[in-house]
């Protein structure tokens, strides 16, 4: 079997940044894909579509770029291996998700997977992605004295089980400070306010697990977690289709986010 994630590695002299995409990946093995409900489940509406594409200039930064391989379907990446809520009280999809974000079943009646699959599954694909983004932020420690990890999500604009109103463009989370130095995420919320495109911290995402399990500003690991709506770079509508000419528009704040990260990482600790 292949890793079940693509790394790219810097393209220019390194910086200490990690730029992860857990919800990027499309590939679905066909004996799982066999078992979906629906051909609308089989077109994977719930992927954070063409991010790995969108942000293909990371390498050039001098940053780290992984990304994951397969469908947030088999297993998602932003969940905690063991399950658990990140927002109690909240519908939120679990590690090895049965349910859309619309709420309608992935799976036909009685194919749903079952723990043992479900175990095989986390070993499989869950843990080498978390094995390798927590060797690489250790590296970056190592090597720079500290470490920036930047998630990156896209979504569709309006989900009803998450807001009631469409969603701002760029929503931008520390999970309420505690993740990243409060300057690193007030420089990135700068770069934000001056393009113009409406946001909002910290809601309704504060980060997931990735950023809340690996932010650790007392030990050198600032982590920033970035949701946007994904009207910024493609239709939303199936095909999903990638709009080069949002993108190219789009693009220079996101290099100006992950700058600002950099560049005000290096003036507090470098």
């Amino acid at each position: 079997m292949v890793e079940p994630y693509i790394l790219r590695a810097p393209a220019a002299a390194e910086v200490p940044l990690l730029v992860s995409i857990p919800h990027t990946g499309t590939d679905v093995p066909p004996s799982i894909a066999a078992r979906f409900a629906t051909p609308e489940v089989a077109a994977l509406p719930d992927t954070d579509w063409h991010l790995h594409d969108l942000y293909d200039f990371v390498p050039q930064l001098g940053a780290t770029m992984l990304f994951a391989r397969y469908s947030r379907y088999i297993v998602d990446l932003n969940r905690p291996r063991e399950g658990g809520a990140l927002y109690p009280g909240r519908f939120e999809t679990s590690v090895t998700p049965t349910r859309t974000f619309a709420d309608t079943p992935i799976y036909r009646h009685g194919a749903e997977p079952e723990e043992d699959e479900i175990t095989e599954r986390l070993d499989l694909y869950w843990q080498p992605y978390h094995d390798r983004l927590r060797g690489e932020l250790a590296r970056l420690s190592e090597r720079h004295g500290y470490a920036l990890l930047f998630d990156a999500h896209s979504i569709t604009s309006f989900v009803p089980r998450f807001s009631s109103d469409k969603l701002p463009g760029f929503m931008l989370g520390d999970v309420d400070g505690t993740s990243s130095h409060p300057d690193l995420s007030q420089a990135v919320l700068a770069v934000q306010a001056a393009s113009g495109i409406s946001f909002q911290p910290n809601h309704p995402f504060k980060g997931g697990y990735i950023t809340r399990s690996n932010g650790a500003p007392g030990a050198g690991v600032h982590a920033l977690q970035l949701e946007m709506s994904q009207r910024l770079y493609m239709d939303e509508g199936p095909p999903f289709a990638y709009r080069q000419d949002l993108a190219a528009a789009l693009r220079p704040t996101l290099d100006a986010s992950l700058r600002a990260f950099v560049e005000t990482a290096h003036n507090l600790f470098g």
